[in-house]
């Protein structure tokens, strides 16, 4: 882990950004407070409902179990599980026993759970029998001591008499390793504290507006954000949970009709997938009062596009490691919300290097990666985080991200920001989604290429009528995509984001 200078610790523990209360201890207060809540799953295949108490006696159950297997604190609890009640179970059951909690994305193929699993050495797995494309392989996860399987023998762990309190741990702790979406290769586990993560939980909850209604969880729980605000945000606010482990516009439209429920934001095409959807009509919007958008590229054509429905959109920025850098409040004036990233939030320091990379550090900043030599190249001796990400500052200190410093093509020596081209490109008549990527060229060493998914019944954009639109919008044209590709639909990350490493690999060998 990186060494946290001592006047930082000092700082956020006298400020009361960092406490002596533990995940567990956060979670046992909050349940107490509220057990009558309701708790539901909304699924095809494995639906639920009940209320906090419920999920809480299954969790003290299991925590009880795993504690007679030999579970103590510090050890690692692994789950690989859609969004069912099982999963808040097993996060909440580690959360009481002082474990190690690794979330790991459902959809994530042998590959990418045998990294995980070899990368943490988990003493618990759970996971699930069968959801979708994900089965339980018996060889993955041969070398773990405890293994638990939703649909099969999941229920063998619960003790008989629940667990009560929650076990003490040093909150400096790790309390979480999450592992990041795909964008690179290999995950990287980022690993998080009580202390970060506690801090985090009570800031982004700060950040929520206090109308915003009863919220819809499709985000996978394997991935951070849908963890916090599924398992964690509820109990310390005493709002109700309502999972979906599938995000499907047409069911999450329905439910908005029929059940109240609200779609709050999240990656920009949690929001777009369901005003394009012919489903939709302006009945919805009463449930769609809020869109804060981030977890991935923000483009302007989105954000006017939602605020022209009346929709109050905010942006803000942070990732795995970082997760609330900066942000905008739905009560900021309109050009910042819908323009900028925000501002540093609340014990947040952030400044920008000679080359626009942005530099942060932040009582919500992960303790280092499980790889240390990812580490050392991340952060310095001051607790500095090296984001990756490229941004601007303007006079009244609001952040705008232009792009990453992995997301630069360069054209024969000239540099092309994907983001300002997308930007432009989502300007085009029936399109969607846009992904700028580079693409191999003999001469250039790089070019650009334009992958486009369009909205329902749309033509499909050509080649001529790119340029045109660029031309109009007055983009130079060294920038200007040299390639068109049509697809349905993009590969994602856990969180929405585009994996352009994919898209690229997809391409390269993809005729015109």
């Amino acid at each position: 882990m990186r060494a946290i200078p001592a006047e930082l610790a000092a700082r956020y523990e006298a400020e009361g950004w960092w406490t002596r209360e533990t995940i567990g201890d956060l979670l046992a207060r909050g349940l107490e407070r509220a057990p009558g809540t309701a708790f539901r799953v909304h699924s095809d295949v494995r639906p639920w409902a009940g209320t906090f108490s419920d999920v809480e006696e299954t969790a003290r159950r299991l925590a009880g179990g795993l504690r007679e297997r030999g579970v103590v604190p510090g050890d690692v609890v692994a789950f690989q599980l859609p969004n069912w009640m099982e999963a808040a179970a097993v996060f909440w059951a580690s959360a009481f026993l002082g474990a190690v909690v690794v979330p790991i994305v459902h959809f994530y193929g042998r590959k990418e759970v045998g990294y995980i699993l070899d990368a943490v050495k988990p003493r618990v797995f759970v996971t699930a029998e069968r959801f979708g494309r994900m089965e339980y392989d018996a060889d993955l996860c041969a070398a773990v001591p405890v293994v638990g399987v939703v649909g099969r023998d999941f229920e063998e762990l619960l003790a008989a008499e629940p667990m009560a309190g929650a076990l003490a741990t040093d909150p400096a702790g790790p309390a979480l390793i999450a592992f990041t979406s795909g964008t690179t290769r290999d995950p990287k586990g980022v690993v998080h504290s009580h202390q970060t993560l506690g801090f985090e939980t009570r800031q982004l909850a700060e950040m929520f507006p206090p109308d915003r209604g009863e919220q819809l969880t499709a985000a996978p729980v394997g991935h951070f954000i849908g963890m916090v605000n599924a398992f964690l945000i509820p109990v310390l606010d005493g709002t109700p949970v309502n999972l979906a482990d599938v995000w499907d516009p047409g069911r999450v439209l329905a439910l908005m009709a029929g059940e109240g429920l609200t779609v709050g934001g999240g990656a920009t095409y949690y929001m777009t997938s369901l005003v394009d959807h012919p489903d939709f009509t302006p009945a919805h919007l009463r449930h769609m009062r809020y869109a804060g958008l981030g977890g991935s590229s923000v483009p302007a054509a989105v954000t006017r596009r939602l605020a022209a429905f009346g929709i109050t959109v905010f942006r803000s920025y942070g990732s795995t490691e970082h997760p609330s850098i900066t942000g905008t409040r739905h009560t900021a004036p309109e050009d910042k919300r819908l323009y900028t990233d925000g501002r540093p939030r609340r014990g947040v320091e952030m400044r920008l290097a000679e080359d626009g990379e942005i530099l942060s550090r932040g009582p919500d900043l992960c303790l280092g990666y499980t790889d240390a030599a990812l580490t050392e190249k991340a952060f310095d001796a001051d607790g500095w985080y090296r984001t990756g990400d490229i941004g601007e500052l303007d006079d009244d200190g609001y952040l705008t991200i232009t792009d990453r410093k992995a997301d630069i093509i360069i054209r024969g020596g000239e540099n092309i920001g994907a983001l300002e081209v997308e930007d432009v490109l989502l300007g085009m008549p029936g399109v969607a989604e846009v992904a700028v990527v580079s693409v191999p060229d003999p001469r250039l060493g790089e070019r650009a290429a334009a992958v486009i998914r369009t909205k329902p019944s749309a033509p499909a954009p050509t080649l001529e009528s790119m340029r045109a639109h660029l031309e109009k919008a007055g983009l130079a044209r060294q920038k200007w995509p040299e390639e068109i590709h049509l697809r349905d639909d993009f590969p994602r990350t856990a969180s929405g984001k585009v994996q352009k490493f994919l898209l690229r690999k997809d391409i390269t060998r993809t005729p015109r």
